[in-house]
């Protein structure tokens, strides 16, 4: 197997995530990769890593998205703890390539056209207004908690047509899950707690799946279970997988647009008052939002043949980390990408990745992030970090989020 690499220091490994400080601001070393070693072969991880943004592109657009061992794979290396995970993982559309990838995600996307996205403005209005008033009078909230947390909940159950009161569990399933989704590190602790959650969401979706075929519905799941595709349909395997997928996507990229956001607006108060002065400016505020700090920040993906790529030569089938949080800092691609400028316009980040797996749900995620962020800045005045505030970012190495963001407000009356 070809292990070259120019750059053989440790400190250049994505492991460094693993530091707390590092995981804090990891765009230091993503410069590094960028400019010493921009397809970089990682022993620690045991896969290529690319930083810059047309390699992120290229991986993005025409490497194999079909990376998931199956259960007899891990049972062979020993690690049969992980089989029931995996036995979800390979019937999602995240982990499949066309033709099957196409199947599949031409349903699901059904559910997120911009029209019915638009239909739900309303909606998602009032749902973050009702958060908002039920912490107006304190002066104080925490985002995560009381905002980024339940807004995405709440419109993913309401989409999937499963009970909105069952929010709060969908945020805990969805938690366990993404600890999957964005960790390249084996945690036999988190291993057992996610069988037992994903046993829980199989269970939970399988029955709302026969509900919804017995007494109709216009949610995600009725649509995914019902609807005909090349003369057959979807496994009830299938409907259950792509549900827990879809439920997870929509709550995790949109908490983490939102909370990152807020922090982000903080630091930089002089884009916080521009978007406060200029409200037309919240549509490009939140794509520089997630430019600037990705809820995604990597992927991984396989090459489909030897190839070579930025002077390396990649075997087929070896893993390729695409790191979308450095590619939308590469100075190559946005002028001054350190910089947070609400105004920017030429703005093709790849926070929603590439090509055939761009996150059908972004259109909602905008839309979720620009009321929140409208509705914030036109409610609270003087918005500004808890005198106490100990920030903290989840473990999670590729879904980049806070634990806690709490915040002081004045209420504009």
């Amino acid at each position: 197997m070809t292990t070259p690499g120019q750059v053989s220091d440790r400190d250049l490994s994505l492991y460094q995530l693993l530091r707390p400080e590092v995981l804090a601001d990891p765009y230091p070393l993503y410069r590094r990769l960028r400019t010493e070693d921009p397809v970089h072969w990682d022993p620690y991880l045991h896969a290529w890593v690319v930083t810059r943004y047309a390699d992120v592109v290229h991986v993005l657009q025409l490497f194999s998205a079909d990376r998931t061992p199956s259960p007899e794979q891990l049972a062979a290396m020993g690690m049969e703890s992980l089989g029931p995970i995996a036995a979800v993982m390979v019937k999602q559309m995240l982990f499949l390539d066309p033709p099957a990838h196409t199947r599949i995600r031409t349903l699901a996307a059904s559910a997120f056209t911009p029209r019915r996205v638009e239909r739900m403005r309303a909606r998602i209005e009032g749902i973050v207004h009702r958060l908002l008033d039920s912490v107006q009078d304190r002066g104080r909230m925490d985002v995560i908690a009381d905002l980024a947390y339940p807004l995405p909940a709440i419109v993913t159950a309401e989409l999937l047509g499963v009970p909105v009161d069952d929010w709060p569990t969908l945020i805990r399933w969805s938690a366990d899950f993404a600890g999957v989704l964005g960790n390249f590190q084996h945690d036999p602790d988190r291993t057992a707690r996610v069988v037992r959650s994903l046993d829980e969401m199989t269970t939970y979706f399988r029955e709302h799946m026969h509900r919804q075929l017995r007494e109709g519905g216009d949610g995600l799941v009725h649509a995914l279970a019902s609807a005909e595709v090349d003369g057959g349909r979807l496994t009830g395997d299938e409907v259950v997988a792509n549900s827990i997928v879809t439920m997870v996507g929509g709550q995790e990229t949109t908490t983490n647009l939102i909370g990152n956001g807020v922090l982000s607006l903080l630091r930089h108060p002089d884009q916080l008052d521009r978007l406060r002065r200029d409200p037309s400016l919240i549509e490009s505020g939140v794509e520089e939002l997630l430019r600037y700090e990705s809820p995604s920040q990597q992927t991984a993906r396989m090459a489909p043949a030897d190839v070579e790529l930025g002077g390396r030569r990649i075997e087929r089938r070896q893993a390729v980390i695409a790191v979308m949080g450095a590619a939308n800092r590469d100075p190559e691609r946005f002028p001054d990408p350190d910089a947070l400028d609400v105004r920017r316009r030429d703005n093709r980040h790849v926070a929603f990745a590439w090509a055939g797996h761009y996150c059908f749900g972004a259109p909602l995620a905008r839309l979720e992030g620009r009321i929140a962020f409208a509705a914030l800045l036109r409610r609270f005045a003087e918005l500004r970090l808890a005198p106490d505030a100990e920030l903290t970012w989840r473990q999670n190495l590729g879904l980049r989020g806070l634990v806690a963001l709490p915040v002081r407000f004045s209420p504009v009356r």
